[in-house]
């Protein structure tokens, strides 16, 4: 490496026409954060990747090296500063936080635009009504996934299996009608059931049985545990129910 007298360091990154190496390209960020000069060789080919793969006895790009020692791909780089990349079977609730971030955002947002304040009662209508919609689309995304780890804890669906599939279409329509308060009665009576099947189903599992298990309320793809956060989403459509019944 050149001697500038400046903190120095090498990437080997993929540079193709068609493939730019989205690895390569956080590395090289990385390392300029944390104030190094970088010495950028792309490896334009397939065939110079696989060379250098075998050269250097590594399996994948990129490879970044400081002060001549390897440190290994975007992975390795991040933990090298002290910053590695979460474990990605460590339970979180991250996926349903954001959920109910962004809608209670987009609740107070419309309630300011239509009511001139944030805080009305259909606020929380709002809030609930997207909560449910952004939820249900996450399970949509993949209903075969959802389902197969709902029928796990579901008391319904495991005796009826399609209801399995059938929820999330249930879950955002119910919402949709919810947030524009059409169609109540439909609303309502949905929302309702399978919101207390869900509760029932969730309380028995998790503090009768003690159950461990993910939950399939992000529709499987985060590892959300089931538990409170499960009961607290079919506990707020039971009162969603309930409250637009009332009104």
């Amino acid at each position: 490496m050149t001697n500038t007298g400046k903190k120095t360091a090498a990437i080997h990154r993929m540079v193709m026409d068609k493939h730019v190496c989205p690895y390569g390209i956080k590395s090289k960020w990385l390392l300029e954060r944390q104030g190094y000069m970088v010495e950028d060789h792309h490896l334009t080919t397939r065939e110079q990747t696989d060379t250098f793969k075998e050269k250097h006895g590594v399996e994948t790009t990129p490879q970044t090296y400081i002060s001549d020692a390897r440190i290994g791909g975007y992975t390795e780089l991040r933990a090298y500063f002290g910053n590695p990349l979460p474990d990605p079977d460590k339970t979180t609730y991250r996926p349903v936080l954001a959920v109910f971030a962004v809608a209670l955002g987009l609740a107070l947002a419309i309630s300011q635009f239509v009511y001139g304040m944030p805080l009305t009662i259909r606020t929380g209508e709002w809030f609930i009504a997207f909560s449910m919609a952004m939820l249900a689309m996450l399970k949509l995304q993949d209903v075969e996934q959802f389902s197969s780890m709902f029928v796990g804890y579901d008391l319904l669906a495991k005796r009826f299996v399609p209801y399995g599939s059938a929820y999330p279409y249930l879950e955002a329509i119910t919402a949709v009608l919810m947030a524009g308060r059409v169609l109540p009665w439909i609303s309502i009576s949905v929302a309702l059931t399978i919101g207390t099947i869900g509760a029932v189903s969730v309380f028995y599992a998790v503090y009768v049985q003690k159950r461990d298990i993910k939950c399939a309320c992000v529709g499987g793809s985060g590892n959300v545990p089931l538990g409170f956060v499960s009961l607290s989403e079919n506990l707020a459509m039971m009162a969603m129910g309930v409250w637009m019944l009332v009104y």
